[in-house]
């Protein structure tokens, strides 16, 4: 690190620098950050692509008492650098560390925290109107980026800007991307005001004008952007934009520091909601993520030489056993279809997608729009598998009670990275899904404790024809083997995995070693344990829980989810109902949002470790 960048502290730092010390800054900037992200993982390419924006930013307005609000946020790596935070950004995503996200708690300077995407104009808007209304001149600014913008929250906060707020500033960084490549009318129309060839060319000689003129005087700023907005009229005849009664700046090189300033100062002095079109490049600075922007959006630990992989994948992921299953099944199913949300190679569809593009759909970001397409394509007679993160899921809960269940249309979601996702912590933490779908009428919810298990489900859900959930965490199997035939699970029947009488350990999923190293702990101390692979958490298996709880005198259940109103609250209420004495224990996360860190970490915090579960079942019984 360059004694320049070690001598910015705050903000007010950044405002005395000459731009030529600025451009040094964002080399030093991109610098650590590759440094720091090749160690401890994260969001490479987007934060490379946003750090003379985060500059001309700073440079500019005045924050935290202006409020700067990132879309998403994990574009925010520079930002994090700048306000404060420079000497702790070699714990980001690490346990008791910086977040990869914004945080209210984490710095004055987060307005405001995000982790999905669609939200900055909206908080802005609420921001802007609570400045109006104490008559405050601070500024409110939302950088919207990674395909925000087509977000039904985006489109709906847009549609409210003019007739709501006096004052507020809007940047839209476009990379063409969100995690994959920007989908929809809305990329298409920016596309095409980047491109425009006449326009552009217009824009840049008066701009190569201007900058050859003497001075950098408001007076000269104020010339330029009025000349820019006249070519405007003439090239661009409808900008979406002011027909929501913003102003209209732009394309803008995101990269160019004096013009990004510049705009940034009219957009400061401006007294209408105004938006700056800044173009950016998704990776910029490092070869591998600029050439391959979607695999370097989020990484592992890896080599900056080489651009390979810390430790070499032993696994299979879960997604991608997901998405090869789905392949084989649509090839004997021509009404198979597969729906995701901008999340192509995250939910492992991109195989998928290349062999069956007209039967691949990307909707953008945009899960609940999603859920209800899937519900119309379901209407007509296909069968919609709908991949998506837990996390994002959570957007589309209404559209599944009332599109999909409702109507008892048969529409599959495989809810990736359901439970603990580790190092992206609260916003990403996949563990609210079971509580949020239990109640559902209609709805079958299955978690497979293998990835055979896994092909399985997929192939029984699809045969069900109504609607279903299959649930699986972050990770993958080694030495997985995809089978030679796929079988169909007895529906609603769990899978006895360690016969014993004592106490019967239910367990969902990936909990099932858990639940081995309870039941060894408890042999131990002399008690027989069997263990249970649920499978399903609606409809539980209640012939066999009734007929367990005959002899039990303990039961635990286990979920990687929030055990309030969970999988293990199911079991609980149907052996109550059914006058079940014993002792109940239930194992899951805390109703709480989860810190980021490692999984060990966080289960050995949160009381998830065999031992400490053996622990309370033998409290229990003592008590």
């Amino acid at each position: 690190m360059s004694d320049l960048l070690a001598s910015i502290r705050s903000p007010d730092d950044l405002k005395k620098c000459s731009l030529r010390e600025l451009r040094s800054i964002a080399a030093d900037i991109r610098s650590l950050i590759l440094e720091t992200v090749s160690r401890n993982g994260g969001h490479l390419a987007p934060n490379l692509g946003t750090v003379e924006l985060t500059l001309a930013l700073l440079k500019v307005f005045d924050p935290p008492k202006d409020r700067i609000v990132w879309d998403v946020s994990h574009q925010s790596y520079a930002y994090k650098i700048l306000t404060g935070r420079r000497d702790s950004f070699h714990t980001l995503r690490q346990y008791g560390g910086l977040s990869g996200f914004l945080s209210r708690k984490e710095s004055p300077y987060d307005a405001f925290g995000a982790g999905h995407s669609g939200t900055a104009l909206s908080a802005a808007l609420g921001m802007a109107v609570a400045r109006d209304r104490r008559q405050g001149r601070d500024h409110v600014v939302a950088i919207l980026g990674d395909g925000a913008l087509g977000c039904g929250i985006s489109l709906e906060a847009l549609n409210n800007i003019s007739s709501t707020a006096q004052r507020m500033v809007v940047i839209l960084n476009d990379n063409e991307m969100s995690i994959s490549a920007n989908v929809g009318a809305v990329s298409r129309y920016l596309g095409e005001l980047l491109a425009n060839p006449r326009y552009n060319r217009w824009k840049a000689g008066i701009e190569s004008t201007i900058s050859r003129m003497s001075g950098r005087s408001q007076l000269l700023r104020r010339i330029y952007w009025r000349v820019e907005e006249a070519i405007k009229s003439i090239f661009l005849h409808s900008v979406m934009f002011e027909e929501f009664g913003l102003r209209y700046i732009g394309p803008i090189n995101g990269h160019d520091l004096p013009r990004l300033i510049s705009a940034m100062e009219i957009a400061r002095d401006y007294d209408r909601p105004i938006l700056l079109h800044v173009a950016t490049q998704k990776g910029r600075g490092y070869p591998y993520a600029e050439a391959c922007p979607e695999a370097w959006h989020g990484t592992g630990a890896f080599d900056i030489a080489t651009g390979q992989p810390s430790a070499a994948a032993a696994v299979q992921s879960y997604s991608q056993i997901m998405g090869a299953a789905l392949e084989i099944l649509a090839a004997k199913d021509p009404s198979i279809v597969a729906i995701t949300a901008a999340m192509k190679s995250g939910t492992g569809l991109g195989a998928f997608a290349d062999r069956y593009p007209d039967r691949f759909f990307d909707v953008g970001i945009c899960e609940e729009h999603a859920a209800v397409f899937a519900a119309g394509l379901a209407a007509e007679g296909l069968l919609p598998v709908f991949a998506v993160y837990s996390t994002f899921a959570q957007r589309s809960v209404d559209c599944i009670i009332h599109d999909i269940c409702l109507q008892q249309l048969p529409v599959v979601f495989c809810l990736d990275r359901a439970g603990i996702v580790g190092d992206d912590g609260p916003t990403h933490h996949g563990v609210f899904d079971i509580a949020l779908l239990r109640s559902i009428p209609n709805l079958l919810i299955l978690q497979p404790s293998s990835g055979v298990e896994l092909v399985n489900m997929l192939h029984s859900a699809i045969r069900w024809k109504r609607p279903v959930a299959i649930r699986y965490p972050r990770g993958g199997e080694p030495g997985f083997v995809m089978p030679e035939v796929f079988d169909e699970i007895p529906c609603g029947k769990a899978r006895i995995a360690r016969e014993g009488w004592e106490v019967q350990i239910w367990a969902l999923g990936d909990t099932m070693p858990i639940a081995f190293g309870v039941a060894d702990a408890l042999s131990q101390k002399g008690l027989s344990a069997g263990v249970v692979d649920a499978r399903f958490v609606c409809p539980l298996d209640e012939e066999l829980l009734a007929s367990q709880s005959k002899r039990a005198i303990a039961f635990l259940s286990l979920e990687n989810g929030v055990a309030s109103g969970g999988f293990g609250s199911a079991v609980e209420e149907f052996l109550v109902a059914n006058g079940y004495k014993g002792s109940i224990v239930r194992g899951g996360w805390p109703r709480e949002f989860l810190p980021h860190g490692n999984a060990d970490a966080l289960m050995k915090r949160f009381g998830m470790t065999p031992e400490i579960l053996a622990g309370r079942i033998l409290k229990s019984l003592a008590g």
